[in-house]
């Protein structure tokens, strides 16, 4: 098999493909945001083109290129693995390889003591909400506002946004409270069928931390009635914050599970992972008729095993937590600075190279009624206006955090460096230069995205 030849000669027809055969919204969206480039090779925090024109990445494919794309040592590993011929998956057998990542992985989790590997996050997800309700003998589950934990049924049963859940009833007995609200986990604990409380230390959506204090506040609730903390690291840990897991930057909080996966794949094979204390484990796996109640067919496959340990490897000789809190607090300081320069910048927020740009309604009058229009029509459309001549005019791939939010949301590479921050910085000052002149490109294409937003009800 030529792939390099399939590729030539139909890789042009990549959007039709994907409309005749695939999800047909996602190329109609594509289209309609101006988002249909195509991209010829990556490397590192960059994507190019045919023309050799380069692409700041500020998505990292949803957090999992962490390292960047392609990065040798990985892309090494799993080649390495593949030409070792090894009996994998056997299903009968102890591999070296699931054993040696699973150490490396808690040697960097004080408190954890086993790792369980499935293939993706919402899988880790489904692992712990499985792992909580029989380790508790409780059913339901307890879940944040606005959170996003996967869209496997399992996982779906506590994302907080109801646009996922529409349609997909029944789902797992499971109770939304509001991020930072004890009084609500007080009361939901007290009838005494709470499993876990399942939270992102720093929500996806928005790029909302919890408050200080607040995760350590609910454990001990949590605990006290037999109950147990789920924190999601998914998207946040694995260096993301500047710590390797986010939690590890609250103090007292010990979850009693954690779920990982995204950057842990170095960005070649899929990997999940649940960590979890001793005592859980040993109760879901409590005697031989039980050794396989909970597997994975392709988890702790070699290829990904290898990626991972790649992965762990580099993040600890390029100090790459380091890179991600150092650059972070130097990205976030820029940004938060343009706050006096422009009146719609609202706040800048997150920790790490997880951070969140929102937008509020400007003082001045000519600019409210542009921002009142575009509110009318549909809430995130000014923050969409910013992502697509970052993308058109200045060649920074960028993601609005949400439906109906006026927030930016940037989790590149954790290998950036000043360099890419100032191509940002730059960028960003421009499309907010223009947006403040109230003409240009910006507010054109504000105006196609109303009509569309009308015509879309």
């Amino acid at each position: 098999m030529d792939l390099a030849a399939l590729l030539a000669a139909r890789g042009g027809e990549r959007y039709e493909l994907h409309a005749r055969h695939l999800n047909p919204q996602l190329p109609r969206m594509l289209h309609t945001i101006g988002f249909d480039k195509t991209y010829e090779r990556a490397e590192g925090a960059y994507f190019y083109d045919a023309e050799g024109n380069d692409y700041l990445d500020m998505l990292a494919g949803f957090g999992i290129f962490a390292l960047g794309r392609h990065h040798p040592v990985v892309r090494d590993a799993v080649q390495q693995v593949m030409d070792l011929d090894l009996p994998d998956l056997t299903r009968f057998d102890c591999p070296p390889l699931p054993g040696l990542l699973a150490e490396e992985l808690l040697a960097l989790t004080p408190g954890m003591d086993r790792v369980f590997f499935g293939n993706s996050g919402t899988e880790a997800v489904e692992t712990a909400l499985k792992f909580a309700r029989y380790a508790t003998g409780k059913k339901r589950i307890l879940f944040c506002d606005h959170a996003f934990h996967g869209l496997t049924t399992g996982s779906l049963s506590v994302n907080g946004e109801a646009g996922f859940r529409k349609g997909f009833d029944p789902l797992l007995p499971d109770t939304a409270i509001a991020l930072g609200d004890l009084a609500a986990l007080q009361r939901e604990l007290r009838k005494g069928d709470v499993a876990a409380l399942i939270v992102e230390p720093i929500q996806g959506k928005g790029v909302h931390a919890a408050p200080p204090g607040w995760l350590a506040a609910a454990q001990a609730l949590l605990h006290e009635q037999k109950a147990l903390l789920i924190c999601d690291e998914v998207q946040t840990g694995i260096g993301r914050t500047g710590a390797f897991f986010a939690y590890q930057d609250e103090p007292g909080v010990q979850p009693d599970l954690v779920c990982a996966a995204k950057a842990l794949s170095g960005g070649y094979v899929p990997i999940g992972a649940t960590l979890g204390k001793n005592w859980i484990f040993e109760k879901v796996y409590s005697s031989m008729d039980r050794v396989l109640v909970h597997s994975a067919s392709f988890g702790s496959n070699a290829q990904a095993m290898a990626a991972g340990l790649a992965t762990l490897k580099v993040m600890k000789d390029e100090r790459v937590v380091e890179n991600a809190r150092v650059v972070g607090e130097l990205f976030r300081s820029r940004l938060a600075a343009l706050g006096e320069k422009y009146e719609m910048l609202a706040e800048v927020r997150g920790r790490g190279l997880m951070i969140g740009i929102e937008f509020g309604r400007p003082k001045s009058l000519k600019l409210r009624t542009g921002w009142t229009a575009l509110q009318a029509a549909r809430k995130g459309l000014f923050a969409q206006m910013v992502v697509v001549p970052l993308l058109q005019r200045h060649r920074i791939l960028t993601q609005v955090s949400g439906d109906h939010l006026e927030v930016i949301k940037l989790i590149p590479p954790l290998i950036i460096t000043e360099r890419e921050v100032d191509r940002f910085v730059d960028a960003f000052c421009d499309v907010m230069d223009d947006a403040h002149r109230g003409s240009g490109l910006m507010w054109d294409f504000g105006k196609t995205l109303v009509r569309q937003a009308v015509g879309n009800r």
